[in-house]
């Protein structure tokens, strides 16, 4: 781990990997440390942002001295469920990538337990892990001009659900009429750091 200056009220915390982004954000949510205001994590680092005025050398110290246990891949955000009809465009390709029938992407997709390991891309777009390696696949060779809102996609080790219709490169096995991402929300963003996610297949 190693925590860098960011500007005059922030640190930058690297750490080696995305589980230990998880690990250290659920320790500050834990053991909150005095002075830090917010808490952005990224896929290989963890932003604090402090009050003006703190001793960011104290926080600093704080911050390395958290235990990162077992606890780094539970979720303190509460559970959405969020159900998916599966007919993505990407889903034929997806079990061809994986060895699976597609009947068996859907099972392993709904089976899987998802939590949301930070945000980024868009506003609202939560980059989710999962516990099944199988759906590990690559990006798509071309990226798409336009993926609609509501796409449910995999890429990587992650899932996501586009808030809004963009340009994106991730393998889509299907849709959700679920609005991740709405102004007239308090908080508008669904999917946030620390937030457990369970899909279903939508009747």
């Amino acid at each position: 781990m190693r925590v860098l200056r960011c500007a005059d009220t922030g640190l930058l915390v690297e750490v080696a990997d995305l589980t230990e982004v998880i690990a250290l954000r659920a320790a500050l949510a834990a053991h909150p440390v005095p002075g830090v205001t917010d808490v952005v994590p990224a896929a290989r680092t963890v932003l604090l942002r402090v009050e003006p005025g703190t001793n960011t050398d104290a926080v600093a110290a704080a911050v390395t001295a958290l235990p990162l246990g077992g606890a780094g891949r539970e979720a303190d955000g509460g559970t959405v469920t969020i159900p998916v009809t599966y007919d993505g465009e990407d889903l034929a390709d997806v079990a061809a990538l994986t060895g699976l029938t597609a009947a068996e992407v859907v099972k392993a997709h709904t089976a899987a337990t998802w939590t949301v390991a930070f945000c980024g891309f868009a506003p609202g777009f939560g980059y989710m892990v999962g516990d099944d390696p199988r759906l590990h696949v690559p990006r798509r060779p071309e990226a798409r001009t336009r993926v609609p809102a509501g796409a449910v996609a995999l890429a990587g080790e992650f899932a996501g659900v586009y808030p809004r219709s963009s340009p994106g490169g991730w393998q889509l096995i299907g849709r959700t009429d679920v609005r991740v991402w709405d102004l007239d929300r308090d908080p508008p963003g669904l999917l946030r750091p620390g937030v457990r996610v369970r899909f279903t297949e939508a009747a």
